[in-house]
């Protein structure tokens, strides 16, 4: 960046203003654009004010839109909002004159973006007409709804604002922009969550962490968990809301309002017990691996003394379940496959320290179920797996599993 911006103030002092006012102004405008990516913020509104003042004076109205646009954003950055609206609202009116119906709904994108705390009507007019500009470009098309859908919720309009956001999540799918469909799917679970749809908020929020995957973007990820757990909540499902608001805390540093959200849900709910094992009672034996994966995965960050008593919990959830044990037990194993060598040596180690605790006769049905569960494994899974368990053992100084 520092070299693309010292090639443009080159450029800058080639051409004078006096001689060359155009080309000077051209380059004024993409050093600006450059100085705001690089956060040198006042240098960067300096010279699009620039670049802006010797278009008009050339009577370039479309480039000098562009650089409005572009000094718009530069005066948000900087903390001048009154500056930036008044930047966006000239460049979308001169995008229009221009007839540039894309260039015109994202300044109209970015005039609502920054008038919707302070005046949410004139953003909801904002964004309403960049949706509509901007249908040719699906991503921009779904950002402009999901954002009214938004403002209409914080207006009240829980209708409008699931009409909007069900469209943002559509052309967010189509278009194959999997943060927007996180989004917007997150944004239509809050809409559906005011309406009291707890059934269709707890759809689009699954939806919402499931486009969010946690290594790829964990805090909308925890952010769509902890508005699970409302919406489970909403729904007096206890056991599945605090698996969803301890999955949200389960990150490493949750956002702050996403924390305190999850953990006032856990405060209403009371610590629970057993809660993936109730939650597995319900669901169908297909839906296991995924359920089981989310908590492994959750296990495997967590301080030392919670995986323990996670993994003492999961070897009482395999046991009291017989006859599904052997299926359990391969829902557990392909979890732990699907994790880092060394945090799946600290699941299984933390379930062996758990199971030195029990008597000979549960570590031996718990030793023959997840022998079971191992058998529906490929080869070299299988030995995989065997290995490690059998050498974990051996380090906390136990007999294997099996014979």
């Amino acid at each position: 960046m520092d070299e693309t911006i010292h090639e443009l103030e080159g450029r800058r002092e080639r051409y004078p203003a006096e001689r060359y006012p155009v080309q000077h102004a051209s380059a004024q405008f993409h050093l600006g654009v450059a100085l705001a990516h690089a956060g040198r913020v006042d240098e960067a509104v300096a010279a699009l004010e620039r670049a802006a003042e010797l278009f008009e004076r050339a009577g370039l109205r479309g480039e000098q839109a562009k650089a409005g646009n572009a000094l718009g954003a530069a005066l948000r950055l900087a903390g001048d909002l009154a500056g930036a609206e008044r930047a966006f609202a000239d460049a979308a009116e001169a995008f229009e004159h221009e007839r540039h119906p894309l260039e015109q709904g994202a300044a109209l994108f970015n005039l609502g973006l920054v008038v919707r705390d302070r005046d949410p009507s004139r953003a909801t007019a904002a964004f309403e007409q960049a949706r509509r500009l901007l249908r040719p470009a699906p991503r921009r098309a779904a950002a402009a709804a999901r954002e009214l859908g938004t403002a209409l919720l914080a207006l009240g309009d829980a209708v409008g604002a699931e009409q909007a956001l069900e469209e943002a999540l559509a052309l967010a799918e189509g278009s194959g922009d999997e943060a927007g469909r996180g989004a917007a799917a997150n944004a239509l679970g809050l809409a559906r969550l005011a309406a009291e749809k707890t059934d269709g908020a707890i759809e689009a929020f699954r939806l919402a962490a499931a486009a969010h995957p946690r290594g790829v973007r964990p805090h909308d990820y925890a952010m769509a968990k902890a508005n699970l757990a409302l919406a489970f909540e909403q729904g007096a499902d206890e056991a599945r809301a605090r698996l969803a608001a301890r999955q949200a805390l389960g990150i490493a540093e949750p956002p702050g309002p996403v924390a305190a959200q999850a953990e006032a849900a856990l405060a209403r709910l009371g610590s629970g017990g057993g809660d993936l094992g109730v939650v597995l009672d319900r669901e169908p034996s297909e839906r296991w691996p995924a359920l089981v994966r989310e908590e492994v995965v959750r296990w495997a960050d967590a301080a030392p003394d919670v995986r323990r008593a996670e993994s003492a919990s999961w070897i009482d959830v395999q046991l009291t379940r017989p006859d599904e044990a052997p299926e359990l037990a391969e829902a557990w194993l392909g979890a732990l496959l699907e994790l880092p060598p060394r945090l799946m040596e600290l699941v299984i180690r933390s379930t062996l320290e758990a199971l030195g605790e029990r008597e000979a006769g549960v570590r031996d049905r718990f030793g023959s179920d997840v022998s079971a569960g191992m058998a529906r494994f490929y080869v070299p899974q299988l030995e995989r797996l065997r290995s490690i368990f059998e050498r974990l053992a051996a380090e906390l100084g136990q007999e294997p599993l099996w014979s």
